[in-house]
Parts: C-alpha cells; sequence; structure tokens
C-alpha cells in the first residue's frame, strides 16, 4: 500500500503568497488579482478536521497509530482495481467496478499519525493562506481539483496500488502557491516554496512506496488551476468564473480519472 507522505519541514517553508501590507485585506475590484476578503482560515480548519476525523474512524475500524488503516483503507482506499477474498469467493473491487467513492476518500485517508501530521501540517502552512487570497468557497474548489488531480496520476501510474493519504491535493497546493508566486513577481527560491516543491519531489521518488502519480498529478493539477484562475481574474472576469473554474477542473480530473481506471491492462488480471 502506498501511503505517499511528504517531508517535515519548518513553518518559514511556505513562503508568502502575495507582497504588500498584510494586514488590509479588500474585496476585488476590476483589474485586481483576485484577493478576497477572508480570514483564510475556515474551510482550512474543516477540511484539515475531516481528515482527524477520518483517522480516529480507521482507528475505531481496527487500524493504528502506526500503521495501516484496517479495513476502512480496504473499503475506502483509492484504487483502481483489486481483488479481495471474501469467505470462499473472490470480490473484484476498485474504481473500476463502479466504486467511484474511493476517487474522494482515499485522500482523507492515513497510513499512520505521522503521515496524516506531515499532510495536515502543509495543508494549514499553504491552505490558511491560499484560501485568504481566494476566499473559502474558491479554495475548496481548488483543494477538490488539486485532489482529483492526484487521483488522477494514480489511476495513471498504479492504478492497481492501494492509496491513500491527502498528499496529492497537498502537492496541488504547492502547485497553486508557486504559479501564484511566479505571477506576481515572487522569488519561489527566496520564499521557500521552491525548495519545499524540490525536496518533496527528490523525498517522492527516492523512497519506495510512495505514490509519484498521486504527488506529479496533484502538482501539476493545482498549478493549472492556479494559472486559469489568475488568468481569469487578469481578463477580469467575474469571481465567479475562477469559482467555476475550479469546480469544472475538479469534475474533468475525476471523470478522467474514472476512465483510466476503466481502461487499465495488464496481462496477467486482464
Amino acid at each position: 500500500m502506498y501511503t505517499a507522505s511528504v517531508g517535515f519541514h519548518c513553518p518559514e517553508c511556505a513562503g508568502p503568497i502575495v507582497t504588500g501590507r498584510p494586514h488590509r485585506r479588500h474585496r476585488r475590484t476590476a483589474g485586481s488579482t483576485g484577493m478576497h476578503h477572508d480570514d483564510g482560515r475556515s474551510a482550512t480548519t474543516a477540511i484539515i478536521g475531516l481528515n482527524i476525523a477520518a483517522f480516529l474512524g480507521t482507528l475505531v475500524s481496527g487500524g493504528s497509530l502506526a500503521g495501516g488503516g484496517g479495513n476502512a483503507t480496504i473499503d475506502f482506499g483509492l484504487l483502481g482495481y483489486g481483488r479481495v477474498r471474501d469467505g470462499f469467493t473472490i470480490a473484484h473491487i476498485g474504481i473500476a467496478e463502479g466504486e467511484w467513492w474511493r476517487l474522494a476518500t482515499g485522500a482523507f485517508l492515513h497510513g499512520g499519525l505521522l503521515h496524516l501530521v506531515f499532510n495536515m501540517f502543509l495543508a494549514w502552512m499553504l491552505g490558511h493562506q491560499l484560501e485568504r487570497l481566494h476566499g473559502s468557497g474558491r479554495f475548496v474548489g481548488l483543494y477538490a481539483a488539486s485532489l482529483a488531480a492526484g487521483s488522477l496520476g494514480v489511476m495513471l501510474l498504479d492504478p492497481l496500488a492501494l492509496t491513500v493519504g491527502a498528499s496529492g491535493a497537498v502537492f496541488g497546493l504547492m502547485g497553486a502557491t508557486l504559479v501564484h508566486q511566479l505571477r506576481r513577481g515572487i522569488n519561489p527560491w527566496s520564499s521557500g516554496v521552491g525548495g519545499l516543491v524540490v525536496i518533496n519531489l527528490v523525498f517522492t521518488v527516492s523512497r519506495p512506496g510512495i505514490s509519484l502519480g498521486g504527488h506529479v498529478g496533484g502538482l501539476i493539477g493545482g498549478a493549472v488551476v492556479a494559472w486559469m484562475i489568475d488568468e481569469a481574474d487578469r481578463r477580469r472576469a467575474s469571481r465567479s468564473v475562477g469559482s467555476v473554474l475550479t469546480v469544472v477542473s475538479a469534475v474533468v480530473f475525476a471523470a478522467a480519472a474514472v476512465w483510466a481506471a476503466g481502461n487499465w491492462a495488464d496481462p496477467l488480471l486482464g
């Protein structure tokens, strides 16, 4: 099972998203870059709370603080296709078998307490800044699109691996932060975000049992969605356009993941 952990970093690594007066908050006007009046905590806190609640649920179902999530991981973890023994019969499970909920539920399960803490640490450091920039609603859309892009990456590269963790969504937040900084003239190497991305990518490819597809898929998806939002804002489109773009992106990524799960080719099992 892939646990898809991300590395442990200091609070300074997240860096600022925008420059200027951090204590001034204002509503978006025509021609602005989309800064929104928001405390940047409500949606981020809710997402972290859902992850913690899901982890506690796995403990109740037989999981452990140091390892897997027990039956909950088998029933709700991200999986394109798999087979499990059910008494004297073999049950076919996975997204390819119609269990579409795994696209989302797998991202709220974690393979141990440390896995959860690492992911939620970065979700908080990056999430509350992005939420201040976009507002709670649009931030949730960005998070959902990043999550779906990470799931798509897993379905493209390793659909037979039972995968858990919020890392795909967290990598999407990293990609979005990187894009926002670059488009605002902020050096991501000076802010620490560039190093954050590089270190986590090196960690991804250098350790076994890490979901490369989930991490890279989330990173690319979050970056692309952030770029589209910025373009819509800079073209003075209605704020709702950027919000719709996040929802449409999430739907497209999820639909592509379902298609990929149902069209994998394996000469031994297929």
